[in-house]
């Protein structure tokens, strides 16, 4: 190895560190605060003396932590159910299939991709309390599809595009119809990309704060990124901060291990199609 590559090496090391440091510090902090009793969070010292977990205990307590956080559990889950099997089919027939406007359709999908979230707040607040809609599970999973449906279709194209299409064909010659195929022989080759698009829609469902917070007005559908702005402390004189923290460490566990476990997966469904035209 030159020198010029050992110094490269060591200038790629030292800012990898320091990106890594940039990232993990805020979230240290926030560990430490959810660690700290209420009259030592202002004492301006990084570690907790003595810990407590009082903070945990008190979320736990609280019926508004419970019910938010399986808010989020279910309505993530049902989003990212039905964004992948809708997916599926759309992938599926936008790679396979030749018809007209599908590139309009794929430009479509991207746009909506792209579409700020925010422009969508006020028309969809008037229209779901006029249907019924607002403030429950349904007022949420479908603002939540319209975002995750065009990334599960980006995601799942771009593995179909990699699948061996001779294996469909012989299914056909030996009698299956395209729904068969597609079920018994796409689907089950396609299987690691369904399970990297679902990640990736799990967790853009589990973090959004925008809809849930506008959406929503009660436990009934108020999902943990919402249920935390809304944290009081026992009384006017307390301020929330250690509950806030506690709060956010447990909100934020589930994505850490699902991004620890799948890290590869989810590197190779965002990187899918990148090199291959």
């Amino acid at each position: 190895m030159t020198l010029r590559n050992r110094r490269e090496d060591f200038f790629w090391s030292v800012f990898g560190a320091a990106v890594v440091a940039y990232a993990l510090i805020p979230v240290a902090w926030i560990v430490s605060l959810s660690l700290k009793r209420p009259a030592d969070l202002n004492d301006r010292r990084f570690f907790p003396s003595p810990v407590t977990f009082d903070n945990y205990r008190a979320i736990f307590a609280d019926a508004q932590f419970p019910a938010a956080l399986w808010n989020s559990f279910g309505i993530a889950l049902i989003a990212t159910a039905l964004s992948i099997v809708l997916a599926l089919f759309a992938a599926y027939a936008v790679v396979r299939l030749d018809f007209p406007g599908k590139k309009l359709v794929l430009g479509g999908v991207l746009a909506v991709s792209m579409f700020p979230p925010v422009s969508l707040i006020g028309p969809l607040f008037n229209l779901w309390r006029t249907v019924g809609l607002y403030d429950t599970w349904a007022g949420l999973i479908i603002p939540y599809m319209t975002f995750t449906l065009p990334l599960a279709i980006w995601t799942l194209s771009a593995f179909f595009r990699e699948l061996p299409w001779d294996l469909d064909k012989a299914a056909r010659i030996d009698g299956a119809t395209p729904f068969q195929a597609f079920v018994h022989i796409i689907v089950p080759l396609a299987a690691p990309g369904v399970f990297t698009a679902a990640i990736l829609v799990f967790i853009f469902a589990w973090n959004d704060f925008l809809f849930a917070t506008s959406l929503t007005s009660t436990n009934a559908a108020r999902t943990v990124p919402a249920a935390i702005a809304f944290f009081t402390g026992s009384s006017q004189f307390e301020q929330p901060t250690g509950s806030i923290a506690a709060a956010s460490v447990v909100v934020t566990l589930p994505v850490v291990v699902i991004v620890l476990l799948f890290q590869k997966r989810i590197v190779a469904g965002l990187t899918a199609g990148a090199v291959k035209g």
